[in-house]
């Protein structure tokens, strides 16, 4: 047998070793042989070409006896695929430390049977290389070891670097488990030696995971990597990693696997991430619906395959595996099952209602904004102007008119409860926005900080709907106040008169004096009691509310309004709520703002909706038409107040600051969602 010329070769190099070593001499020149030190003995270093004499994988099984006798198989390498390897210019003993040329002990190894294998330690090699190349400023001339040196410490802290449970001395997986460190070789991609590679993937996994490598066969992704050999299909690294192998039921392993899905389906994991599902995801936390929770993982098959969890048949039973009593949530009928988890706003073919809501919300948003921030430019522009052309400083209002008695009056415009309505409405709105927007864009920095502080999306969310309930409260005990006051007074009441917040013609010529004031091209409108923007902001609420609340209660009680409506309700209540919230955010922080607070003449505050009245020389310029009614018919002074305080002009000063800059707070991560939003 060739192992026993092998013993004979070594033999003899030993015995020409020691004649040589005895003819020179050196053993006795100097010293007496009682003074001499022994030589250490010398142990050859063995060469690839020597380990392939019993290793070559071409001589077919190979095996050897053992001290007791029994037969021992020896490991076979392959030449070629060594040759071709990462490793081919490396030495087999610079990982097989302990394997020396000696043949004392009758083991050609020389090794102590009773002692254990020495462990080849991959990532420890490879480490140190790396941090030589690095302390040598060399990193760049080695970006493969870079890889390598980030594969490590993914390794390191991955559930196949843990101690094995069966045996505490064995991580559940080594690099050999799933590299052969023989002929170990990454080809280039797009090319048929990657094919390959990829394809072969599955298999090397399912050498341990052998349950889980016969349910992924008979999956969609298994068919198309097995049967059509096709390399673009999902492999157990392409939802695992390759390194970074997490336990499955951990969150990271959660997000990450469906963001990984994304990395195929891009389309599909778009859509999703528009659902309440996707959006909690994107936030960081794992507790919603993911793409395996709905399709499967290993068992994955088409939508339209009778077998899919995802199938028409199958998804009310798929829902109820999260949606039922058990886990904290109400019960699912079949409408709340046939929620579009991947509408596409832009496929009317497919989704015609949803096409339709988006595009109603999109004509909504262009004219609101287009109107009203043009109104605002022009207005801006229109003050600034007379403003420098009287020198700066508010518009000089002249007193002489008004009666001596009355200098220094103020008129009041809200009493105390329409001032502490306005303030709940301010504060529940703002509170709505700070816990509503970062559902909205989820993906954006400041959205997880924020949603952390109020202690993840569950709390948030019980916060959102009682800042609703407050909102639709006051806006619903104003509604029945205002009925009951006009049904008092149904007789003498104009609808269209002075006193109504009803839009009316004298509203329409304002509109239609304003812009032509704005261009100079005539005098300023005189208004009565209520301007048309102030109109505006009193009727936009209903609509607001209406639109907002009615899709907020439909999304708070899905299980309810499943059992009588379709599922693309929620689809569409998703958009209403969001673009319709996302109106009233911006509104009322730019165009509300600028009409009450930013125009030069208000700016930097104002403080009527804080303390409840107004200057009367102001009154007069800003309602001069309500001011002379008022003085025909001798009732100015029944509404006129003392001026506040100062304390009290201050503290309302603060407030006003106070809300104002949370409003600009807001709208500014409104802005950034919005702009730097996925």
């Amino acid at each position: 047998m060739h192992h026993e010329g092998h013993f004979a070769r070594l033999r003899r190099a030993a015995v020409s070793a020691g004649l040589v070593f005895a003819c020179l001499g050196l053993g006795g020149l100097a010293a007496p042989a009682a003074a001499q030190s022994p030589a250490p003995a010398v142990e050859a270093k063995l060469d690839n070409a020597t380990c392939l004499t019993c290793h070559d994988g071409k001589k077919g099984k190979l095996e050897v006896p053992t001290p007791a006798g029994k037969p021992r198989a020896l490991h076979v390498v392959d030449p070629q695929k060594f040759q071709a390897g990462v490793h081919a210019r490396m030495e087999c003993v610079a990982c097989h430390t302990d394997i020396k040329d000696n043949a004392e002990k009758g083991n050609v190894h020389a090794r102590d049977p009773a002692q254990p294998l020495a462990k080849v330690d991959c990532a420890s090699c490879h480490q140190d290389l790396w941090d030589q190349t690095v302390k040598r400023g060399r990193t760049e001339e080695r970006p493969r070891l870079g890889v390598v040196a980030r594969n490590i410490e993914a390794y390191r802290k991955s559930f196949h670097a843990r101690p094995n449970a069966d045996d505490k001395t064995k991580p559940n997986a080594s690099c050999s488990n799933c590299h052969d460190t023989h002929s170990f070789n990454v080809p280039a991609k797009n090319t048929p030696e990657y094919t390959q590679f990829r394809l072969g993937i599955s298999a090397n996994c399912g050498t341990c995971h052998t349950d889980q490598l016969e349910t992924y066969q008979q999956s969609v992704h298994g068919q198309e990597n097995a049967k059509k050999m096709l390399a673009d299909a999902a492999v157990c690294s392409d939802c695992h990693t390759a390194h970074a192998v997490a336990g499955t039921s951990s969150d990271p392993f959660k997000l990450t696997v469906t963001a990984q899905c994304g990395e195929c389906h891009t389309k599909q994991f778009e859509t999703y991430k528009d659902t309440f599902h996707g959006k909690v995801s994107t936030l960081g936390y794992a507790y919603t619906a993911k793409c395996f929770d709905c399709h499967g993982s290993h068992d994955i098959v088409r939508v339209d395959n009778p077998e899919s969890k995802a199938h028409p048949d199958n998804r009310l039973e798929t829902c109820r595996s999260c949606h039922n009593p058990k886990k904290g949530l109400p019960d699912v009928s079949k409408g709340f099952a046939s929620f579009q988890p991947h509408a596409d706003a832009g496929d009317f073919n497919r989704y015609p209602q949803v096409w339709a809501a988006w595009q109603l919300m999109s004509g909504l948003l262009i004219g609101t904004f287009g109107f009203f921030w043009l109104h605002t430019i022009l207005w801006f522009y229109r003050e600034w102007k007379e403003r420098k052309a009287r020198g700066g400083g508010h518009q000089h209002v002249r007193i002489d008119e008004v009666p001596a008695q009355l200098h220094g009056k103020q008129y009041q415009r809200f009493t105390a409860t329409w001032r502490v309505a306005h303030l709940l409405f301010a504060l529940s709105l703002m509170v709505l926005t700070l816990t509503g927007m970062p559902l909205f864009y989820p993906d954006v920095p400041w959205a997880p900080a924020i949603m952390k502080f109020f202690g993840g999306p569950q709390v948030t969310g019980v916060i959102h709907r009682t800042a609703a309930v407050i909102f639709a409260g006051i806006f619903f005990w104003h509604l029945f106040y205002m009925l009951f006051r006009i049904g008092r007074q149904w007789k003498t009441f104009e609808i269209f008169g002075p006193n109504s917040m009803v839009p009316n013609l004298k509203d329409l010529e304002d509109i239609i004096g304003m812009f032509r004031w704005f261009f100079g091209k005539g005098p300023r409108p005189t208004f009565d009691r209520w301007t048309y923007w102030e109109k505006f902001d009193y009727w936009a609420p209903f609509w607001g509310v209406t639109i907002i609340g009615v899709s907020g209660l439909v999304m708070w009680l899905p299980s309810f309004f499943g059992s009588f409506l379709p599922g693309w309700i929620f689809n569409v209540a998703s958009i209403f709520h969001g673009e319709e919230a996302f109106l009233a955010v911006v509104f009322l922080f730019t165009v509300h703002f600028f009409n009450n607070h930013f125009r030069p003449d208000k700016f930097p505050v104002d403080v009527v909706m804080f303390t409840g009245s107004v200057p009367l020389e102001e009154f007069k310029k800003e309602h001069a038409l309500e001011y002379q009614r008022l003085v025909a018919s001798g009732e100015l002074e029944r509404h006129l107040v003392d001026a506040p305080s100062p304390t009290r002009l201050r503290l309302s000063k603060l407030l006003g600051f106070t809300l104002i800059a949370i409003g600009l707070t807001l709208l500014t991560l409104v802005g950034i969602g919005f702009f730097f939003g996925g």
